[in-house]
């Protein structure tokens, strides 16, 4: 049977059936599931780890970060590396590397190994989320159809945090932390299988050429940013190498700000962020992240180190945050494609600063019914942001492009992870070893303060870029971006007429 053509794999001939679409979206689920599963199951197990293994703070950060850090780098280059040689082949090869990198993760000697198996384990998961969601663009082109599609894709983070503390702390319980990554191994497989026999190929019809110093920029800008904020508190946050980080780190950033414009195709369109409603998901969906990734941080160490709960006791503490996630999810998927993202942001941002509130002005952790309220309303916050943060990444952009555009929302969602570990545990390890060693409430005020303005920020951010005059500039720039795709692929495919020879005439009637 001969090979399909570029073409051919650009679009399909037919638009797949309702049914087929459907199968697409959980196969793609499937991998959100076990990336999403992977992370809130290893925060249940980190005090165990951190026992086995002999960590302190800075080695529980390592664990998480390791593997954000790696992904946030390399989601970008994943997407548009999909738009080129196949979204369905990088999909394929995610799956593999990811589930091998579980493997690894459940025989790691040391702490060490651990945090390295984690890197192995985000190169594969780099190349699952972005290309996921630019099939699902793909496959879902009606707008409402899109952003219900998206709200079910939201719905499995409130999944992965509802199974995540249950399954991650009865395995932790029962059998040790090295098996919460047994669990990726039947759905990395099952997913594999379904995707060679149903998810088609596809690919953009003008990807983006390869930018290896806009890259290495995004690295070099990620790593030492990370690297600084995480071993400051050890090192002094004056000391000359967190300086030296930081500056590494504001060179980076410059570098890509002056290289990147000056590309045709470079590594993050900077065009993008012309659209208000873009950057204002791109804003929101990193100080989301931040949130949740801290209060997750929290959460646990205090449930287990200061109630002194078992993993699987302190999942079911944990279970009212995941269930709103659950409940919510899939509610404001249907809300962003009725009435758009406005009310689910304000909502979320609402909902998220009630509960940093609780826990930094009123010490909601020494009260049970507190505590409980905390988590409902956090859970409901973060429930109602994930959908229009990916809805507004992709709507309105070049299908074309839907692998950058949902890889920017992607990254912009594990640069929030990783700053989130690193910012709220700096924070709590500061105030750990300060002065007379303030015990756990005292030492966490600040981080909750910072978990608050997140929400308050998600809450401002939304209300400014969800109006008439962000949805102006969004489709000023969706048409730019078209037109400049458009203007590309025709020159790319003009044809360069032969030069007359001397006694050639013209065909009757030309000019």
């Amino acid at each position: 049977m001969p090979e399909p053509t570029p073409h051919e794999l650009t679009q399909e001939p037919t638009a797949p059936t309702a049914r087929r679409r459907l199968l697409i979206l959980a196969i793609c689920c499937m991998s959100l599931l076990i990336v999403s599963l992977d992370n809130t199951v290893l925060n249940v197990a980190l005090p165990s780890i951190r026992e086995d293994l002999h960590a302190d703070v800075a080695g529980m950060q390592w664990t998480i970060d390791a593997y954000t850090l790696v992904l946030a780098s390399l989601l970008m280059l994943a997407g548009s590396t999909a738009d080129r040689i196949g979204r369905r082949k990088v999909f394929k090869a995610g799956l593999v590397l990811f589930t091998l990198g579980s493997v690894l993760c459940s025989l790691a000697p040391n702490l060490e190994s651990l945090v390295a198996f984690r890197a192995v384990q985000a190169v594969g998961g780099s190349m699952l989320n972005p290309v996921a969601m630019s099939i699902i663009t793909n496959t879902f082109t009606e707008p409402r159809e899109r952003a219900r599609a998206i709200g079910v894709w939201g719905g499995v983070v409130g999944i992965s945090m509802a199974a995540g503390p249950l399954v991650g702390g009865l395995l932790v319980d029962t059998v040790g932390w090295r098996s919460i990554f047994w669990i990726n191994l039947p759905v990395g497989l099952a997913a594999l299988l379904l995707t060679i026999r149903y998810v088609p190929e596809s690919r953009a019809p003008k990807p983006r050429r390869p930018d290896p110093v806009g890259q290495l920029l995004v690295v070099a800008l990620l790593g030492s940013l990370t690297y600084a904020i995480i071993e400051a508190p050890a090192a002094g946050w004056t000391s000359p190498e967190t300086l030296l980080l930081a500056s590494v780190a504001a060179l980076a950033l410059a570098g890509l700000l002056i290289y990147e414009p000056r590309r045709a195709e470079p590594l993050i369109d900077l065009r993008f962020f012309r659209s208000a409603p873009f950057s204002g998901a791109t804003v929101i969906a990193v100080c989301a992240f931040a949130a949740l990734s801290g209060f997750l941080f929290l959460s646990t160490l205090y449930l287990q180190d200061v109630r002194g709960l078992g993993a699987l006791d302190a999942g079911l503490w944990m279970l009212p945050m995941a269930a709103l996630t659950f409940l919510c999810a899939p509610l404001s998927g249907r809300l962003v494609g009725s009435r758009g993202p406005r009310l689910s942001l304000l909502v979320a941002g609402v909902a998220m600063s009630a509960s940093g509130v609780l826990f930094a002005a009123f010490d909601a952790e020494t009260s049970d019914v507190t505590l409980v309220l905390g988590y409902v309303l956090f859970g409901l916050g973060f429930g109602f942001v994930n959908a229009p943060i990916t809805n507004t990444a992709v709507a309105g952009m070049p299908r074309a492009q839907a692998g950058v555009a949902a890889a920017v929302a992607s990254t912009s969602r594990q640069i929030g992870g990783t700053l989130g570990v690193a910012v709220i545990g700096a924070v709590l390890a500061s105030g750990l070893a300060g002065p007379g060693g303030a015990g756990f409430v005292a030492a966490s005020r600040p981080a909750w303060w910072i978990i608050t303005g997140c929400g308050l920020c998600v809450f401002a951010v939304g209300a400014l870029t969800s109006g008439r005059w962000a949805r102006t500039t969004a489709a000023r720039t969706a048409q730019q971006l078209d037109e400049a795709t458009r203007g590309q692929s025709a020159r790319a495919g003009a044809v360069v007429r032969p030069r007359r020879r001397r006694g050639w005439s013209r065909p009757a009637g030309s000019r």
